[in-house]
């Protein structure tokens, strides 16, 4: 991952940590972090399909 790939998560975390402290009930806490988790399922997806497996070397 680049610099600006980690300077860019970096930023959203902060972001969404600010929201979820501000939202006060319950019920949409668990929507974000459901949200927040979806998020991080697909981008994990989407990076081990961007990794090639090593094989033999041709």
């Amino acid at each position: 991952m680049d610099d600006e790939n980690i300077a860019l998560n970096s930023v959203l975390g902060l972001e969404l940590n600010r929201v979820f402290f501000a939202v006060r009930e319950t019920a949409n806490k668990q929507k974000i972090i459901e949200f927040a988790r979806e998020v991080l399922h697909s981008e994990r997806a989407e990076l081990a399909g961007n990794i090639l497996p090593e094989g033999p070397a041709s």
